[in-house]
Order: structure tokens, then sequence, then C-alpha cells
């Protein structure tokens, strides 16, 4: 446990203007986006107050800037150091469904019904809101997960529950290699897809059943929001 967090990383600048008025305030982050198979999870995480202290566990970064061997390493500490935490899961055939930014609204909405906490203010990284009208008062900011140890907490715990849960679905789905790629684009995961097609863990809207699936035993399933998608 460090007093003040590692150099340079998340601090509780932007928690605290919020914490000194005694309000409670979460950190959000999602995981999984973009990937071509398994869920779309959103991490939500409130701190305890030792960490609100500045006592701030080791690992506490933005899960991209560590290895997934340090992820597992310091998930302990970074749940210990959250009075509470909660994940909310969008499932393949749901982004397929609702399309990406409703799947999202819905994975958000499950994390806090989950969290067991009323929760006034939510950080959240990037640009684009998907708590709102979720949480009363939302905080956007670009890069919070580097930032906030709120929403770094948020993004590790997210992290770490999707990737276990995609080597969980490797046994029984091994042909795509989700233990390793987690459902993103990789080599082997184009490969199993040339091979196999897509499994039902698949998000069978996205782009690359044109791109990657080159027979005629699965068609690209057409998603409810018609705008296609990047991925």
């Amino acid at each position: 446990m460090s007093k003040r967090g590692a150099p340079h990383g998340p601090g509780l600048h932007l928690e605290r203007p919020f914490l000194d008025d005694g309000l409670v305030v979460a950190g959000v982050d999602e995981v999984g986006k973009g990937s071509w198979a398994g869920p779309l999870v959103v991490g939500v995480a409130v701190l305890g107050d030792r960490a609100t202290q500045g006592e701030l566990p080791d690992g506490m970064r933005d899960s991209k800037a560590l290895t997934e061997r340090t992820r597992e390493r310091v998930f302990d500490g970074i749940a210990d150091a959250c009075s509470h935490w909660s994940t909310g899961w969008a499932s393949a055939r749901e982004c397929d469904e609702l399309g990406m930014s409703e799947a999202q609204r819905l994975a958000c909405r499950r994390a806090f019904d989950a969290l067991r906490v009323d929760v006034d203010v939510a950080i959240v990284d990037g640009r684009w809101d998907f708590v709102s009208p979720v949480i009363g008062e939302v905080v956007m900011q670009v890069k919070a997960d580097r930032e906030c140890a709120s929403v770094a907490a948020a993004s590790v715990l997210a992290k770490v529950t999707r990737d276990r849960h995609m080597r969980d679905l490797a046994g029984h789905h091994p042909h795509w290699a989700f233990a390793s790629n987690k459902g993103y684009p990789c080599a082997l995961h184009r490969a199993g897809l040339h091979a196999w097609g897509p499994s039902i863990e698949h998000r069978t809207s996205w782009a690359f059943m044109d791109n990657h699936v080159p027979w005629g035993g699965a068609s690209r399933r057409q998603r409810r929001d018609e705008q296609g998608s990047l991925f």
C-alpha cells in the first residue's frame, strides 16, 4: 500500500471536491467494447476510507497499462481498497440486438443495480455519457482511467473479471483462442473464424463476419440500430 500511490499514477483530484462535501463518488469504466466475442463489461468502483485518504494500493493504474499477470496480482488489493464495487454485463447477443450504445447503457444500469450503495457522482472515462440518468451528476474526463483513482480501480476490476470469464469460455470454445485474445482480433482468432465460423459467443453483427467468415454456414446479423459496425 502506497501513501500517495506510485509516481505519476492516478490520484484523487477529481474525486476530492465531491468527497469533501460528503458525497459518494464512483469511478466508471468499460471493457470489451471492441471485442469480436464475449460480453461488454462496465465496472463501477467506490473507494473506501483508506484509499480516499490517499493510501492507494499497488497497481492502481489504467488496466491497459498493466500486463495480464500484473492485473491478476493487484486485483485483490484494489478490490479491498473499495468500499463497494461491481460489474454489469451485456452479452454478445445483447450487443447484437441492441447495438453497442444501448448495450453499454444496459451494462451500466446493471452495474449500478449490483453496487448496493447510492452514488451521488459518477466519474466516467471518455467523452460519451452512458451513465445518465442512472446517476444524477456525471463528470466526463478523457483518460480518467490514467488520472483518476476510482476510475483506474473500475478499469482493473472490470478487465480482470472479463478476462477470467473469457478464459473460462475458452474451455468450451477452443477454436478461437479466447484464453489469449479475450475475444479481440488476432491471427489465431481469425484462423478460427475462417475454419469454424463464429461461436455462440461472437457478435455476429460485426463487420468481421463479412471479412473473416468466408463460408456460407453463417451470415452477418442485422443490427437493430441499422448503423453497421466498425468492428
